[in-house]
């Protein structure tokens, strides 16, 4: 996208493959999710950068065009949020507003945990508070571990290296993402053994949806092809040592940030066992006191920073206005 900058900046180690728009107002910080990149930030970092903000989108540790240290224990949690708060000073600004999305917005929440003095306010996409966060992994654990996603899990064989890579490769790059960025199953994600002719979406559209171009899809096979996958799978093989390093921060919640949390009625964490009773019925409030406001995009799925891009980028501005 013509008006988007890239460059490389050196945080916490690594090389940083950063994009950018807009120059000397507040920064707005985009972290993505997996299996995406800064990319999948394309719309907002246009829409906001020409609303007078700084858009500011890496792609995370082990992904694109930024370094992937080769050592399992080099994604901890510390590690990811190390690299934020570098990006962040190499930006010289004291503060960001936050925008996060699926893993991104796992490494907000700990963010906001760990250094709220470094976020304005928080704008997250898709992945509440409770996942993650103050719970064991290693609880009614299959074949490895299930990551909680509320009362239900997130059931995968991400844990031992190289076996989920080498089942990914028996599958074409390009269907592997339109499968995962198009799906509208609702309920927690299964990734089957050597089923991913199907992967987790049985109902992968023969079309791309309007909001997906081919030329999207060709941006992240191209990148994927060059990294592989296992710098994002390693963020789920160190939940385990997540829950233990976090320990001192049982039972605390988000205090100190404004945020605003936006999802789709048809997210697959959304609507996972559990989380539309935790999202409305007080369980969010309680944990994070400062949320200010929950918004339910009707018809829109997990992708919804890409899905519903216009009506995502008028969301943010709408709530980082204000301060």
């Amino acid at each position: 996208m013509e008006s988007i900058e890239h460059r490389t900046v050196e945080v916490n180690g690594i090389k940083m493959h950063i994009a950018e728009k807009g120059g000397e107002g507040p920064v707005v910080l985009f972290l993505h999710g997996f299996p995406e990149l800064w990319y999948s930030w394309r719309h907002q970092i246009v829409d906001l950068g020409s609303l007078g903000y700084r858009a500011v989108a890496p792609d995370l540790r082990g992904y694109g065009d930024t370094d992937a240290p080769a050592p399992l224990t080099t994604y901890t949690c510390f590690h990811l949020v190390g690299d934020i708060i570098a990006l962040i000073d190499s930006l010289g600004v004291d503060k960001v507003f936050l925008v996060a999305h699926d893993w991104g917005a796992i490494i907000g929440w700990y963010l906001c945990l760990f250094r709220p003095d470094r976020v304005k306010a928080y704008v997250c996409l898709s992945v509440p508070f409770r996942p993650f966060l103050g719970r064991n992994p290693r609880q009614k654990t299959v074949d490895g571990f299930r990551a909680l996603y509320g009362d239900d899990y997130y059931i995968c064989r991400f844990q031992e290296p190289g076996k989920m890579e080498a089942e990914l490769a028996r599958v074409d790059t390009a269907y592997l993402m339109k499968n995962i960025l198009t799906t509208r199953k609702t309920g927690p994600p299964i990734f089957p053994k050597g089923e991913y002719g199907t992967g987790f979406n049985p109902d992968t559209p023969d079309t791309l949806p309007s909001w997906l171009t081919q030329q999207d899809i060709d941006y992240y096979v191209s990148k994927f092809h060059k990294t592989g996958f296992t710098g994002g799978l390693n963020y789920y093989r160190n939940l385990n040592i997540n829950w233990e390093l976090t320990a001192p921060w049982t039972g605390v919640g988000i205090v100190n940030v404004p945020v605003k949390f936006i999802t789709g009625s048809v997210d697959l964490v959304y609507n996972s066992p559990g989380m539309k009773e935790y999202i409305h019925n007080g369980g969010f409030k309680k944990d994070v006191a400062t949320l200010e406001e929950v918004v339910v995009q009707e018809g829109v799925g997990h992708f919804n920073n890409q899905e519903a891009a216009e009506d995502v980028s008028n969301h943010i501005y709408d709530f980082i206005k204000k301060f």
